[in-house]
């Protein structure tokens, strides 16, 4: 058999070596005791809300016909007292695209009494869930097109109850005089999903693997690690972020809304550390999956579930806690124009008005972030630094090299990536990757030199 290869360390090398040549500041210091008197007290408000559509809605591929025990989430956070207050949001659907994710910024900066700017809003990606793009809604119907899933019908009540919700939350601000960090490695989840032969992807091991030969494979390049942020005001806890990089299926096109495995991960710990509420990210999983650890058997959902889980609360029990200050507090955003790919326009096009519903599902905000691009709108890339943790807002299904290379750069710093914000880029492989191919890299719009641009703005990011 030839040699099976998953890791793209070449990119990880080159990309750390390449901001090897920068000045790597320092991060802010501690101030002394009579310097913390001009600090501006560091608050926090929480908000979690359903975000489960009725019976008769469109998840992402199918209508739906019920929910799950556990039904679906929006999670998050705003921080005040540095600058303009910031809204943190997690919310399990599969992706919120273009138009959506600018209404969606600026609804929840006015709740807020912030900027569109200081607004992140993600998905966990599961894919018994709803996708969002009005822009996408809107070409399909002047196209004479049934929207079906990007029917905007329950995501716009949705969105103004999600406004009202963290307005609300407001009048619930709690001081934040420390936070802690931690980080464990979650034991067989993730597996790389992409299978390299001779230079060429020939199978993928989806989220879901039946082929026991697949499954066999090497785990492959993955982040190991959970990561978590964690805020409390003296003793208590009052909110934990996690960060873990996969695709979040055990099996889905069951026409339920369901939160998938990381859900009842995030449950889990919310019942363990009751009085604060636990927010998930996806990190940079676009490549990364289960299968090798899942042969979609339906009973796996837990077990992957209490596997997360477990890394999440050995990431809780290790966290270092410090004490916090406003100053040690920054926020700062770059806009990306991410290269586009070749023919992308003409191949969804030609098929719109005859294509299925899951063809649509993948391909509309693909068409409208094309468009978006060439008519110079940009996506806004973040980076919220607390002491000595950072956070990494980005736009797609980026590839774990990416969170890899982020971390390579910085690692005095306890980083964390959260992936799935603006979903219209969709895939965002390597350089390496684009000439392999693969699903991700055929469904990808954007070309190979998207690396060059997404590294350039994580290395200023984290400088």
């Amino acid at each position: 058999m030839s040699k099976v290869i998953y890791s793209r360390r070449t990119f990880i090398r080159q990309n750390t070596l390449a901001g090897a040549g920068m000045a790597v500041m320092p991060l802010v210091s501690m101030k002394t005791a009579s310097k913390k008197n001009e600090d501006t007290v560091l608050r926090i408000s929480v908000f979690d809300m359903d975000a489960t559509p009725p019976v008769g809605s469109y998840l992402t591929y199918d209508q739906m016909i019920g929910s799950y025990d556990l039904g679906l989430r929006a999670k998050g956070m705003v921080l005040l007292g540095a600058g303009s207050p910031v809204v943190l949001c997690a919310i399990d659907w599969i992706g919120i695209a273009n138009e959506s994710q600018d209404v969606f910024k600026q609804t929840l900066a006015e709740a807020a009494h912030t900027t569109p700017d200081r607004v992140a809003v993600h998905t966990l990606h599961q894919h018994d869930a709803p996708i969002c793009d009005f822009s996408a809604e809107k070409v399909l119907r002047e196209a004479g097109v049934e929207p079906k899933s990007f029917d905007s019908t329950f995501a716009r009540q949705f969105l103004e109850r999600l406004g009202k919700t963290v307005a609300e939350s407001l009048t619930r601000q709690r001081d934040v005089t420390r936070i802690g960090l931690g980080k464990a490695p979650v034991y067989q989840v993730a597996s790389n999903r992409r299978i390299v032969r001779n230079g060429k992807v020939g199978t993928m091991r989806a989220t879901a693997c039946k082929d026991a030969s697949l499954r066999a494979e090497p785990e492959g390049l993955i982040d190991p690690d959970v990561t978590l942020i964690s805020f409390w005001n003296d003793q208590s806890p009052v909110a934990v972020l996690t960060f873990y990089a996969t695709h979040p299926q055990s099996y889905y096109l069951t026409k339920i809304a369901n939160p998938d495995f990381p859900g009842i991960a995030r449950f889990y710990r919310q019942l363990a550390v009751p009085d604060a509420l636990h927010i998930h990210f996806n990190g940079a999983g676009g490549n990364i999956g289960a299968g090798k650890y899942n042969d979609g058997s339906h009973e796996n959902r837990l077990i992957l579930a209490r596997r997360l889980a477990d890394g999440m609360e050995r990431a809780w029990q290790n966290s270092v806690v410090a004490p916090v200050f406003s100053s040690q507090v920054s926020w700062e955003t770059l806009p990306v124009l991410l290269p586009v790919a070749e023919n992308l326009e003409e191949r969804v096009e030609s098929q719109m008005k005859t294509a299925d519903m899951h063809f649509l599902t993948n391909n509309m905000s693909k068409l409208i972030w094309m468009r978006r691009r060439q008519a110079g709108k940009a996506i806004d890339i973040a980076c919220l630094k607390i002491g000595k943790a950072g956070v990494l807002f980005m736009p797609g299904e980026l590839f774990v090299e990416y969170q890899l290379a982020a971390k390579a750069l910085r690692p005095e710093m306890a980083l964390s990536m959260a992936a799935y914000g603006d979903y219209g880029p969709f895939y965002i492989g390597t350089k390496e990757a684009y000439s392999q191919g693969g699903y991700e890299i055929g469904a990808s719009p954007v070309s190979p030199d998207a690396e060059d641009v997404l590294m350039d703005t994580i290395r200023k990011l984290l400088r």
